[in-house]
């Protein structure tokens, strides 16, 4: 069973694995023997505050404004292979700016639309080595977002892109799955955990009594990633401690 969890000699790429979930799935794979590149929005490693839940130490970094089809094209692969690819970016807009063109239009850019041209730009190497692609979506998009109609309808659009790239890709070798947190501590979800009364509404809310972690997100695609998950095909794994029951 260890040796099932064992990415030793393996490659990976989590896009948004600079801090939050995407850093935490980055460094649980760097654990487990993995060489392992991240993309992030800053020009350098250094610019991350470390309190924003960032430890880049043991990755590769490069900078990519995945929200730009063509920058994405345009990255350099600072690596040889690639076996797995975790798409992780994210963005949200508080206070109704995603009911606002400008809004709409940049989350959908990073969350749904960037999905796309990041597997696009890496199929040929994941069929190569006949790796797997884990999309990280949210709870989100099973339900509706009366503040954050942009953040819904993206996340609701990548647990369906997961399905469609898995019956697309399977016959070549590529496995396409995906996971969706609940309510995760981290810097997009500052606005409900940093406020006391609505940090304990939401804990109230979620019957595993607990915010998730990032290190519940990462155990989750390490299963996904491994040979364990080997006939799971275009699935998303709920990973929010009952919170969507």
């Amino acid at each position: 069973m260890i040796e099932d969890t064992d990415f030793t000699d393996r490659a990976v790429l989590v896009v948004g694995g600079s801090s939050g979930i995407g850093n935490g799935i980055a460094q649980a794979f760097r654990a487990r023997g993995a060489e392992v590149h991240v993309w992030g929005t800053r020009p350098r490693p250094e610019d991350y505050d470390g309190n924003e839940g960032s430890n880049l130490g043991g990755l590769g970094y490069t900078c990519v404004d995945v929200a730009n089809a063509d920058a994405v094209a345009d990255a350099p692969a600072s690596f040889d292979r690639l076996d797995v690819l975790v798409l992780c970016q994210g963005a949200v807009f508080y206070s109704r700016a995603e009911f606002e063109r400008d809004g709409w239009d940049r989350v959908v850019a990073v969350n749904l639309n960037s999905l796309m041209h990041c597997a696009r730009r890496f199929k040929p190497s994941l069929t190569a080595s006949r790796g797997c692609v884990i999309i990280v979506s949210s709870v989100s998009g099973l339900m509706g977002n009366i503040g954050n109609p942009a953040y819904g309808a993206s996340k609701a659009g990548a647990i369906n892109l997961t399905k469609s790239l898995a019956q697309a890709w399977a016959p070549e070798g590529v496995r396409v799955n995906g996971l969706a947190p609940g309510l995760v501590d981290t810097k997009l979800t500052k606005v409900t955990t940093e406020h006391p009364r609505r940090r304990e509404g939401a804990i109230a809310r979620i019957p595993a009594r607990r915010l998730g972690e990032p290190a519940d997100m990462a155990g989750a695609a390490i299963f996904l990633a491994s040979p364990l998950a080997a006939y799971v095909h275009g699935h998303t794994l709920v990973v929010d401690g009952g919170y969507s029951l």
